[in-house]
């Protein structure tokens, strides 16, 4: 009997996600306008087709293993309506894919808003464009008003979930069926569907979810390969007890390995001081502080029920970077704590800067040649 996992199958076919690096990079949210910063502060990213294929080059420049898109149907509103332009992520990947050589490309897909058939048929499409860089993040949408655009109420949270298994069971089924098949289920039905040709990566491309709660964790460690995680908090300990918890409700609820990722917001400087007062800037001066109060009030947060002091400490992290891990200092500094995540167990981390195309830059010439030179790449 072969004892051949999902995951060696994935190291064994050598998609970008799957590279034998200690630290794997990515960028997140490059197809939206400013990116992952609720920030109106000069240099913040556009969204114009130059400035994403910009960035998406310079990743693949670097040999970072996912460029990952950002589901948006519309913004948060507050001056800088925050992320409200931006690219669909299914064509914006296949346009990038034919831009790019080395990167895995994901497409974020929110379950309610495509057809199970569509999905598969559109990211087998992109997965050939790419010659098997292909990966979809599966989310199942949490943003009220941007599912209700199309017509359909935002179901209970745990449903989200049902609903999302049957809609990924199409779509493999569409990968790898040799020949028509029916289903019938509570929320579809198909018949004689079929999908041709399937996609390169065999038996089906990476599949990855961004959810944290706990319907969320089961259904990516049941479900998908990579887990895409974000922590409520960011010191070492925390962080492995995260990635850790992770891989042991894969292993020891499905007999699965899954891969864990993370984000974090990177800001430089010539000196600590010099990151921080720029991290001041950007969040505390040119910061959007209605738009993120839009933001937190969705994810069903009343920031008056907290305490002043968490209520603005949540706020700044998401408007520094979506949320995401702080990683503040010199360009030693970064490396020092990126390699802590690399301790901490991460896989992978998905970056992103306030100004993106310039800060990426500074980051490719003067932090990614140390993280060669410390062995993370």
């Amino acid at each position: 009997m072969s004892t051949t996992t999902r995951a060696d199958e994935l190291r064994e076919a050598k998609h970008p996600v799957y590279s034998d690096r200690a630290l794997r990079l990515g960028t997140f949210g490059t197809n939206l306008q400013q990116g992952a910063a609720i920030t109106s502060i000069d240099g913040a990213l556009e969204a114009t087709w130059p400035s994403t294929l910009e960035l998406a080059q310079m990743g693949d420049r670097m040999g970072f293993e996912a460029l990952v898109s950002v589901g948006r149907w519309r913004g948060f509103g507050g001056s800088t309506d925050f992320n409200g332009a931006g690219f669909e992520p299914f064509t914006w990947a296949a346009g990038i894919g034919a831009s790019t050589t080395t990167s895995g490309v994901f497409s974020t897909s929110h379950v309610p808003t495509i057809h199970p058939i569509l999905a598969a048929k559109q990211a087998m499409t992109i997965d050939h464009v790419t010659n098997g860089r292909f990966a979809l993040n599966v989310v199942t949408g949490w943003h009220t008003a941007e599912i209700e655009m199309f017509g359909a109420p935002l179901l209970p949270h745990d449903e989200r979930y049902e609903v999302a298994r049957e809609w990924l069971h199409i779509i493999r089924e569409m990968w790898t069926a040799e020949e028509p098949f029916d289903f019938e289920g509570k929320y579809y039905k198909v018949e004689g569907a079929v999908c041709r040709p399937h996609p390169v990566q065999r038996p089906h491309p990476v599949i990855m979810n961004a959810g944290g709660s706990e319907a969320g964790r089961h259904f990516g460690a049941r479900e998908c390969d990579v887990a895409f995680v974000l922590p409520s908090a960011h010191d070492f300990d925390t962080l492995k007890k995260l990635v850790d918890d992770y891989r042991a409700l894969a292993k020891n609820e499905y007999g699965r390995e899954i891969s864990v990722w993370g984000n974090a917001y990177i800001v430089q400087g010539d000196t600590e001081q010099d990151a921080r007062d720029y991290l001041h800037s950007y969040v505390h001066d040119h910061g959007d502080w209605d738009a993120v109060e839009n933001l937190v009030q969705t994810f069903g947060i009343n920031s008056q029920s907290l305490p002043p002091e968490v209520a603005l400490g949540m706020k700044e992290h998401f408007i520094a970077g979506w949320g995401g891990i702080p990683i503040v200092g010199t360009a030693e500094q970064i490396v020092e704590n990126l390699g802590m995540l690399v301790r901490a167990g991460f896989d992978g981390i998905l970056l992103s800067w306030a100004r993106y195309i310039e800060d990426m830059k500074r980051f490719e010439e003067e932090v990614h040649p140390l993280l060669i030179q410390a062995g993370l790449r």
